[in-house]
């Protein structure tokens, strides 16, 4: 099983020399244990999980005397489980000022420490960790991770450390998702990781978080979920196809959304885009969960099947938004859509700009793909280049406004 270097691992070294506490988030099973176990090696710092039940006893019981026998620096692995420890944390934070002092992470946060958190503010880094990116899996070269950009100069150094492929090595990549377990050779079909993963997560984190429920109700409900990838959410939909209430569907999206496995686009609009549509669009993390929920049995037939352009888009929106998260940068990420039926798949806002971005499967894109972007000049953002992401097979250019970038270049 060969470990996959993570993007994180150097803001988490930068990060422990500034804050006294440093706060991992993700989804089960993304690798937040693997990661830290691989930086602390060589160093002091000793570790304790919180899924040990007697561990959780004590740190629940008597987190003064749990932190007594368990020294800083340490490594406190599912801190969510004792949300307790946070005052005594704080404590001696506020003592020792030492910096590095407490690695903690959480698969996801409970509303009962959210406050606990926000007391450690200025004390703690909070960062999240995703499944692995594709220049996590397939880059080259030890590049330093960089939030997606469309600088020219960027895009050309992504270039010359990702691996390309044609369209159906993208979708091969999309198939088999980016869960560590499916690509550090722990499992060769990623359908019964899959399998398993979905079990887990159902038997025991929704569980946690809604004690008791109707589990073939949910995986339902999650499968209906994964069919509306790159789409408008509709809760009263779902609810419907599920045969459930609106409201333990609406309960459903926020754990699914809790515990890192969608996320949601919100639409891009301000004074002067009167007629934009105001529903969030939703994405999966992993195209290879999305794969597995909604039956497609090989990345041939997802190619050529009518659910392709939703969970390409999936994966582009997804790529982008880790290359931010990996660099524990904040991506204000958003989509275009009005009441005129004019659509911009993704937005990217910086620095006082806006770049529009166009998902397609095509390898010859048009110029007629940006022209969309116009409805843009509309608002009080000035914009700036955009792009089509698609099967191009090399960094090209439109023209000089609009960049042509390959999705294995992302």
């Amino acid at each position: 099983m060969a470990y996959i270097k993570r993007d994180l691992e150097q803001v988490v070294s930068q990060l422990t020399q500034e804050y006294p506490v440093i706060l991992i988030t993700g989804p089960s099973q993304v690798g937040k244990n693997t990661m830290l176990q691989n930086l602390m090696q060589g160093s002091k710092r000793t570790y304790v999980s919180l899924e040990d039940y007697e561990a959780r006893y004590l740190a629940k019981t008597d987190p003064e005397l749990f932190l007594q026998i368990h020294k800083s620096p340490i490594f406190i692995d599912e801190v969510q489980y004792a949300p307790e420890l946070f005052t005594y944390i704080k404590m001696i934070v506020d003592k020792k000022h030492e910096p590095g002092a407490f690695w903690l992470t959480s698969s996801h946060i409970f509303e009962a420490i959210k406050g606990e958190i926000k007391s450690l503010a200025g004390r703690v880094a909070i960062l999240s960790l995703s499944p692995l990116s594709q220049s996590e899996i397939y880059g080259v070269g030890g590049a330093t991770a960089k939030e997606f950009s469309l600088e020219f100069s960027q895009l050309v150094e992504r270039s010359e450390h990702r691996i390309p492929v044609d369209t159906l090595g993208i979708f091969e990549r999309i198939f088999k998702g980016a869960m560590p377990a499916v690509n550090n050779g722990s499992y060769g079909d990623n359908q019964a990781f899959y399998s398993r993963y979905v079990s887990s997560i159902i038997d025991t984190k929704v569980r946690g978080l809604l004690g008791t429920f109707d589990e073939l109700k949910f995986f339902k409900f999650l499968t209906i979920v994964a069919t509306r990838t790159s789409q408008l959410i509709s809760v009263n939909d779902i609810a419907k196809e599920a045969e459930i209430h609106h409201s333990h569907a609406k309960n459903w999206l926020s754990i699914l959304e809790t515990l890192g496995i969608i996320f949601y686009l919100q639409p891009y609009s301000n004074s002067s885009l009167k007629r934009a549509i105001k529903t969030p669009k939703l994405y999966f993390y992993d195209t290879g969960l999305v794969c597995y929920l909604t039956k497609w049995s090989s990345a041939k037939t997802l190619e050529c099947g009518v659910f392709n352009g939703a969970i390409l888009e999936n994966y582009v929106v997804s790529e982008i938004k880790k290359s931010f998260s990996n660099c524990a940068k904040t991506a204000y990420l958003y989509y275009y859509r009005d009441k005129d039926s004019k659509e911009i798949d993704l937005l990217i806002e910086h620095d006082g700009v806006i770049n529009p971005i166009e998902i397609k499967k095509t390898s010859n894109p048009s110029s007629a793909l940006t022209k969309v972007f116009s409805v843009l000049d509309k608002s009080s953002t000035p914009r700036s280049t955009g792009a089509v992401i698609c099967m191009n097979p090399k960094l090209d250019a439109i023209d000089r406004q609009n960049y042509v970038v390959p999705i294995w270049c992302i």
